[in-house]
């Protein structure tokens, strides 16, 4: 047996997009993440896209995103990008404007251009972020309403970490500048106590009132060059802290994200998806 993918990546935040009817009944979902992900022996990616078309009703398609390590995540900013950018490329979609059901709720994307062929630029509307510390969530001692530099010790340092909930949980803390040691930082925090769900790390630099620049430890896949609900999560906490505008370019090692906190609450990230190529995967 074999399944046919195409593998895309939003700002070199690579996901592997396959539809669920090319999925056959044996084959589990988990086993097949854990196998066509990995970088040496697999395809390679931050996780994969399974989309399924839907009838319409509530939304037009359906897309849930696996990890690396086989957990489910509720969203991703970027993988949902990618899958996007797959049903236009296979023209199972043609109206600029797709509804997109997640784990997380519905996202609304509008394609804003193709440059070429497998090349797509998208505004998406991702949700509202949520704050209180059962949502994020984040063990503190008493529930609160947001959790703002709250202090956590890992590999004998301490940091003070800001969460939000975005889709998934995001847990930020700012920098002056980036140590050498932020990986082993970032993976240490990701499993820490205080993140019942575990989190997606991120080191937040502020450049200016509209203009930051991270680096991300994502929770179930490790070091990415981009993550779509990583920036969502360093804007709007940015902003709610007072570090920048609700409108801001987010850097990345992949490249710059554009993240817009309006003012009735909803988040909105601009970005692009491309091509990779497409294969078979035989199970």
């Amino acid at each position: 047996m074999n399944i046919n993918f195409c593998k895309f990546h939003g700002f070199g935040n690579d996901y592997i997009v396959i539809e669920r009817r090319n999925i056959p009944d044996s084959v589990d979902q988990v086993d097949l993440a854990l196998s066509i992900c990995q970088r040496h022996t697999g395809v390679g990616s931050d996780g994969i896209a399974v989309v399924e078309k839907l009838d319409g009703t509530e939304a037009d398609f359906f897309c849930e995103i696996v990890n690396p390590d086989g957990s489910v995540a509720g969203f991703s900013g970027n993988g949902t990008r990618c899958a996007v950018s797959y049903i236009y490329f296979k023209e199972h979609w043609s109206s600029a404007n797709l509804r997109l059901k997640t784990r997380s709720g519905i996202k609304n994307y509008r394609l804003i251009e193709e440059t070429s062929p497998g090349h797509y630029w998208f505004e998406a509307e991702i949700g509202k972020p949520k704050f209180a510390s059962s949502d994020v969530p984040v063990a503190t001692p008493q529930p609160n309403d947001t959790v703002i530099d709250f202090p956590v010790v890992a590999n004998g340092k301490e940091f003070l970490i800001s969460g939000v909930n975005v889709g998934n949980p995001v847990a930020v803390t700012f920098v002056d500048e980036f140590e050498p040691a932020w990986r082993a930082y970032g993976k240490a925090l990701e499993t820490h106590d205080a993140f019942p769900e575990r989190a997606n790390i991120v080191f937040v630099k502020v450049i200016d009132r509209e203009n930051i620049e991270l680096k991300i430890w994502e929770r179930g896949a490790g070091e990415t060059s981009s993550s779509g609900t990583c920036v969502s999560g360093s804007g709007v906490l940015s902003a709610l802290i007072g570090r920048t505008g609700r409108k801001i370019s987010v850097h990345t090692e992949g490249g710059t994200t554009e993240f817009l906190w309006r003012d009735d609450d909803e988040m909105l990230i601009t970005g692009r998806a491309d091509l990779a190529f497409c294969g078979e995967w035989f199970v």
